[in-house]
């Protein structure tokens, strides 16, 4: 933590020639990382307080739906989702300017919540709706016990969302993704990740503990706000001549 937080200070000098959503996100992701990490040491879990949890359980609070996106778990989880914040946030805050850059983030991330609620909730009704105890770490608890320690966290739904706006905003932009040693044009890459996250959600298990359809989610939201403003912007511009 103490190398990441001298890495980060470092960092700082060249955060102000970022737009400034970018930049606030960024610092807030990292703060509430730090903060879980310290915080973790005597006891308060801010994963329980604020991440998502299943509307069916009782720690369920309709807020964990946009403070849920803040939290990480672990440095190479933080890492990846604020190097794709940086990497193309920034790109889309200067092009659709930070109002709109804000408010697609996090509806993108509500979305990928929402996304991840109804999907917990298939899944509920077919493996768990009739059954009132359930066995967790080798022992039988109550249902709603059980319930209570399905968690989500992670800003990736709104990354993805972020990753679609740039492919539909930029789609034959090129761009070098390890391990590919040539360039992809960004609407492939978009589409190569929508099928890629489709395959893994529907043959992933419990194990595999990555929201595969939280990310198809925020991609949705995303496509579906984009498409709003595509057909706001040409109504706003749209003359019409009387005679």
């Amino acid at each position: 933590m103490a190398t990441f937080a001298v890495c980060y200070l470092n960092y700082v000098g060249h955060m102000n020639k970022l737009p400034t959503v970018t930049k606030n996100l960024l610092i807030i992701n990292v703060l509430a990382w730090m903060g879980t990490l310290a915080l973790g040491k005597y006891g308060i879990d801010l994963h329980r307080l604020f991440g998502l949890h299943f509307f069916m359980a009782p720690s369920f609070r309709i807020w964990q739906l946009i403070t849920y996106m803040f939290l990480h778990e672990g440095f190479q989880h933080i890492f990846f989702n604020m190097f794709a914040v940086w990497m193309f946030g920034r790109i889309m805050e200067e092009t659709w300017g930070a109002k709109r850059f804000l408010i697609f983030y996090l509806l993108c991330g509500i979305g990928a919540g929402v996304m991840q609620e109804i999907c917990q909730f298939v899944h509920y009704e077919i493996a768990f709706a009739q059954y009132e105890q359930v066995s967790m770490g080798g022992y039988i608890v109550p249902m709603k016990t059980y319930l209570d320690g399905i968690l989500t966290v992670g800003a990736s739904g709104a990354v993805y969302g972020i990753l679609l706006g740039y492919g539909m905003t930029f789609p034959d932009n090129q761009l070098f993704i390890i391990p590919f040693p040539f360039p992809i044009k960004a609407k492939w890459l978009v589409i190569g990740y929508v099928v890629l996250e489709l395959g893994l959600g529907l043959r992933a298990s419990a194990a595999d503990n990555v929201a595969h359809f939280a990310h198809l989610g925020g991609m949705l939201v995303g496509f579906l706000i984009i498409l709003y403003w595509k057909h706001k912007d040409r109504k706003d511009n749209h003359i019409e001549f009387t005679w």
